[in-house]
């Protein structure tokens, strides 16, 4: 939709992977569509997972014992948190709707994507106690997690041997994005690209292409437990 505006966080070491294909085929599409993309691109900017003291700048407001949530919420009332974690907040706060594309490490994201997260959607910013969930400061954002998996989709079923494929997503997509404020979307998950034909990943980037296509007209899901668990 022509003046939107999307941010792909983008998490893969190869610039040839199946993940690259996905996050370039959305970048192409949007544009196409007249959004502005940015790309957070974490691999190639080196970005900085862990957090840490360094996140800081200036003095802490409780230097005999570090706490990092206390230290990065008094920090961001301050505007001296670490200049790479401003820049990311920058480019949350203008996005529309915000891609997470990422292959699944261990029923989660890559360490430097959940770096991004606990570094970048802090208390103060992303959202406060009170102030989450559906009263998030994101609220009003859109949230969408694009993931391959090494498993096949039969193995991500109630019966499959890892589960539904709900199960795993509780945590990102409840815990973290509509904790936050999010509404989220449907999750884009491309089964086991490793071991399929080509002109089975064909079928997948297509089908992610004719999503995004209408992708703003898509209600967000329901984020309750019954969603992800059933009754």
């Amino acid at each position: 939709m022509a003046g939107k505006k999307v941010l792909i966080v983008y998490a893969h070491q190869e610039p040839k992977s199946f993940n690259a294909a996905l996050k370039d085929t959305a970048v192409q599409e949007l544009s196409v569509q007249g959004c502005a993309v940015t790309v957070s691109d974490l691999y190639a900017m080196g970005f900085e997972p862990r957090a840490t003291r360094s996140d800081i700048t200036g003095a802490l407001s409780s230097p005999e014992s570090f706490n990092y949530g206390v230290e990065a919420h008094e920090a961001f009332k301050r505007r001296a948190l670490a200049s790479d974690i401003l820049a990311e907040q920058r480019k949350v706060q203008e996005a529309d709707l915000v891609i997470f594309q990422f292959p699944l490490y261990w029923f989660s994201v890559p360490a430097i994507m959940k770096g991004w997260m606990d570094r970048v959607l802090c208390q103060g910013f992303a959202f406060d106690i009170p102030g989450f969930y559906d009263s998030g400061f994101l609220k009003g954002k859109l949230a969408l997690l694009s993931l391959t998996t090494g498993g096949v989709a039969s193995m991500y079923t109630k019966a499959g041997d890892s589960g539904d494929f709900r199960y795993f997503l509780w945590p990102l997509q409840h815990g973290t994005l509509h904790f936050c404020g999010f509404k989220v979307l449907a999750p884009q998950i491309s089964f086991a690209p490793e071991y399929s034909s080509e002109e089975e990943r064909k079928s997948m980037v297509a089908s992610w292409t004719q999503r995004l296509k209408s992708l703003w007209t898509e209600e967000p899901i329901q984020c309750s437990p019954s969603w992800y668990f059933g009754q």
